[in-house]
């Protein structure tokens, strides 16, 4: 899963919502050094990653993709996931997702000096460009698609998958939603884990 969804996911605690949102820069045991709701945070998310890889309707969106992109399949199918939950956001939250992303970026400014220098470095172009906003269109997610696919020096060729989210756009909803609603339960319940 992409950004939105992981901080969807870590519920309403502030600590756990960023310690979800910085957890891929956290490699091994250096969660740690964090205070105990961020390092719930980070365990939650990579139980979230786990999850979502091993997940047959995850594999079923990936396969669609895999012959254009290979290894790239998963990144892709993260984004236009986020997509379908931004777009059907009034169905998961009762706060409109203007306000819940305004919200989540005041978060992450009050709490600066915690987050790990690429997240720093990362979040005010994230804010300008109102990425998490930005993902609830077809538009937007080409938009950051063409970004990722810089980050790879064109390699991954990512910026061309807003062609399959448009071929494909009902059939990825529906995975989407379906594997949606599991992973909401499994967050839930790592996180009475945790």
């Amino acid at each position: 899963m992409n950004f939105l969804a992981h901080i969807y996911l870590s519920g309403e605690d502030e600590g756990i919502t960023i310690g979800n949102f910085i957890a891929d820069g956290i490699k091994g045991k250096k969660y740690k050094k964090f205070p105990p709701q961020i390092q719930k945070g980070i365990l939650l998310h990579r139980g979230i990653d786990s999850y979502t890889d091993s997940h047959p309707t995850v594999k079923q969106s990936t396969a669609r993709l895999h012959q254009n992109y290979g290894h790239y399949s998963g990144v892709i199918v993260d984004i236009l996931y986020d997509h379908f939950l931004a777009k059907n956001w009034n169905h998961y939250h009762d706060l409109s997702l203007e306000k819940y992303v305004e919200n989540f970026y005041e978060l992450l400014q009050k709490n600066f000096d915690m987050l790990p220098n690429r997240i720093q470095r990362m979040m005010p172009y994230m804010i300008a460009d109102n990425w998490l906003l930005s993902y609830a269109t077809v538009e937007g997610i080409s938009t950051i698609l063409e970004q990722m696919n810089l980050r790879t020096k064109g390699k991954s060729k990512m910026n061309f998958a807003v062609l399959e989210l448009k071929q494909y756009y009902t059939e990825f909803e529906t995975e989407f939603t379906s594997f949606f609603d599991e992973l909401i339960l499994f967050s839930k319940e790592k996180l009475k884990e945790l």
